[in-house]
C-alpha cells in the first residue's frame, strides 16, 4: 500500500520507476548502428560499422558487435573482435589494432548490459579477458591500464600554428623545403609507396608489420575519409602517413620515414603539410595517435604543441590472472625485437603480417 509520503513524493516527481534493462543482441547488419554512432557525442571513427569488414577482411578475425535496445530503439553499442592469438591466447577486444573502441551507451544500465553480454560471450568462447579501449574510465569496478595517452592538438590557422612552433621545428621544416622535398596526397594509387616506407620502418623498430591488405581494406571502406600522404626526395618516398577523418577530427594513426634520409627532415615536412591541409579543410582537432609518455614518439608529437590525453583500457578478466601486456616495451619481448631488427626486409615483410594478426 502506498503511504501518504510516497504519494506526495511521486506527484512531486521524486520517485520514478526504474529504467528497464535493455535487450542486448549480437548484430549481423547495421540496423541503426551507424545512425546511433553518428549521433553519440563520444563516438569515435573506429565505432563505425564498416570497421568490422576491415577486421574480418584484413585479419580473418570474427567481429562480434553488440547492440542494446529498449522498445526497439538503440540505446548502446559495443563493437568487438574475437582474437584467437597463438601468442596471447583468446580474447574479445574492443578494438584491436586501432586506438579506440569500447562501449557507447545512453545510460549506465545500458553500459552494464553490454558489458555483461560481452563478458558472457567471452566466457562461452573460453577467452582470457575482455579488453575495452576507452578514452575515459566507464566501469569503476574493472581493473584498467593507463599506459598510453592520445596526443591531441587544437588546430588553428596555418600562420598562427607556424608562429606557435619553436624555432627548432620551423628550422627543420625549412630544411626539408630547401632540400627539395615535395609532398603528395592521394588514395589507393599511393599505397605501394606508403607501404614500402611503413614496412621498412617497422622492421627497423623490431616490430612485425601489418599486411598491406589492412590499409587497402581501410581505403576501400572509407574512401572519403582516408588519405595517404607521401614526402619525396626526387622520386624516392622518404616519409609517409595514413590519415583518417571523423567529423572535425583528423587522425594520423600510422606514419613513418626512411631513416637513411632523416637528415633531410622529411617527417617534419610530412606533419606540417598534413596539419596545414587539415586546418584549411575545416578540421578543429588533430590527433597524432597514441603514445607512451616520455618515449621518443611522445616527445616528437609534443614539440608540435600536442597535449596528452590519458586513455583507459579496461579489462573484464576471466582466466587471465594479470592484466595483459602486448606492448613492445614489455621486457619479455626485448630479445625478439632485437632479432627482428636484423631480419632481411623482404623476410620481415612476408612473415610480419602472419605474426601481427595475433598481436592486438
Amino acid at each position: 500500500m502506498m503511504t501518504a509520503t510516497q504519494g506526495v513524493a511521486e506527484r512531486a516527481g521524486r520517485v520514478h520507476a526504474p529504467t528497464p534493462a535493455p535487450d542486448v543482441a549480437i548484430e549481423r547488419d547495421d540496423r541503426g548502428w551507424t545512425e546511433y554512432v553518428n549521433a553519440h557525442g563520444a563516438g569515435t571513427g573506429y565505432h563505425d560499422w564498416a570497421w568490422r569488414r576491415v577486421f574480418e577482411g584484413a585479419f580473418g578475425h570474427e567481429p562480434v558487435y553488440f547492440t542494446a535496445r529498449r522498445d526497439g530503439v538503440v540505446v548502446g553499442i559495443l563493437p568487438g573482435v574475437l582474437l584467437d592469438s597463438w601468442l596471447f591466447g583468446r580474447a574479445l577486444i574492443s578494438l584491436p589494432f586501432v586506438n579506440y573502441g569500447g562501449v557507447l551507451a545512453d545510460d549506465r544500465g545500458s553500459a552494464d548490459a553490454l558489458l555483461s553480454a560481452a563478458t558472457a560471450f567471452a566466457a562461452s568462447k573460453r577467452c582470457k579477458y575482455v579488453e575495452l579501449r576507452h578514452t575515459v574510465q566507464q566501469f569503476s569496478e574493472l581493473p584498467c591500464r593507463r599506459h598510453k595517452v592520445a596526443m591531441v592538438l587544437k588546430l588553428q590557422a596555418p600562420d598562427v600554428m607556424w608562429n606557435g612552433f619553436d624555432r627548432k621545428v620551423r628550422n627543420q621544416i625549412r630544411k626539408a623545403e630547401k632540400s627539395g622535398l615535395t609532398h603528395e596526397m592521394g588514395g589507393a594509387e599511393l599505397i605501394a609507396d606508403f607501404y614500402a616506407v611503413f614496412a621498412r620502418n617497422m622492421r627497423d623498430l623490431g616490430t612485425p608489420v601489418y599486411g598491406r591488405a589492412f590499409f587497402e581494406q581501410m581505403l576501400a571502406a572509407f574512401p572519403d575519409r582516408t588519405r595517404i600522404h607521401i614526402v619525396r626526395s626526387g622520386s624516392i618516398a622518404a616519409a609517409a602517413g595514413f590519415t583518417f577523418r571523423t567529423r572535425s577530427t583528423l587522425e594520423i594513426p600510422w606514419a613513418s620515414s626512411v631513416r637513411d634520409l632523416n637528415a633531410l627532415c622529411p617527417n617534419h615536412l610530412l606533419y606540417w603539410t598534413v596539419l596545414k591541409s587539415a586546418a584549411l579543410e575545416g578540421c578543429g582537432i588533430f590527433d597524432f595517435g597514441r603514445s607512451t609518455p616520455d618515449e621518443g614518439t611522445y616527445k616528437f608529437k609534443e614539440q608540435w604543441g600536442a597535449q596528452p590525453v590519458p586513455l583507459c583500457w579496461e579489462y573484464g578478466l576471466a582466466s587471465a590472472a594479470d592484466l595483459p601486456n602486448a606492448s613492445p616495451a614489455n621486457p619479455k619481448f626485448r630479445l625478439a625485437i632485437a632479432a627482428w631488427k636484423r631480419l632481411p626486409l623482404g623476410v620481415a615483410t612476408r612473415v610480419g603480417p602472419l605474426i601481427v594478426r595475433s598481436i592486438p
